[in-house]
């Protein structure tokens, strides 16, 4: 149903970081990310292979300092890229929810695609890092993405007591609620108020 590109190309360039890119809501799931980290590599990865969005990025970042700049800018471009490719969110499912089980863990993600930024991200990670990331920037990646995506993203862990099930398990379920929250399946904008913004 959809007949205008949904496909943007992003940059952003900070002394912090420099970021460039692509982004594709009707891709089939493709990634080729580079962030210079390995775990949030493979997140980023899980994330689109299962929205099946197409995503390419490269990241450079002081990774040098710690990995926190580098998960908080790549959030902000993917966030921004999705708005951008949304436009004015005509037609779009809007709201959607996405469960994702990882062995014994289990996390919950519910969008809605409102255009008013909230985030309520509830994970418990038992350790503090996984890989080369910080888990607290797992949950500010989440909020970061929440609010340049313009978008309510409630993610809440059911259960789960490894580290990397509950992060992997909390990437997937937003990648589901993602992939079906930007489903055109009509023709309006899916709002009481005429807008999402």
């Amino acid at each position: 149903m959809t007949t205008a590109s949904r496909r943007v190309d992003f940059q952003r360039i900070t002394s912090e970081t420099q970021i460039e890119g692509s982004l594709d809501l009707d891709g089939t799931g493709v990634a080729d990310v580079a962030t210079g980290l390995g775990f949030f590599d493979h997140m980023l990865d899980a994330l689109v292979r299962h929205s099946r969005i197409d995503l390419t990025l490269r990241a450079k970042g002081d990774t040098q300092v710690d990995d926190h700049h580098t998960v908080e800018d790549v959030a902000i471009v993917i966030g921004q890229a999705v708005a951008q490719a949304l436009g004015d969110r005509r037609g779009i499912e809007r709201f959607a929810t996405g469960f994702a089980p990882l062995d014994e863990a289990l996390v919950r993600s519910v969008l809605d695609l409102s255009g008013r930024p909230w985030p309520e991200i509830h994970l418990d990670f038992p350790r503090p890092t996984v890989g080369d990331v910080a888990t607290e920037n797992v949950i500010h990646f989440f909020r970061s993405f929440a609010i340049e995506a313009r978008a309510a993203l409630h993610i809440d862990q059911i259960r789960g007591d490894n580290t990397h099930h509950i992060a992997e398990a909390a990437f997937k379920a937003t990648a589901i609620a993602l992939r079906d929250a930007v489903r055109v399946t009509t023709q309006t904008i899916p709002s009481t108020k005429g807008t999402l913004a």
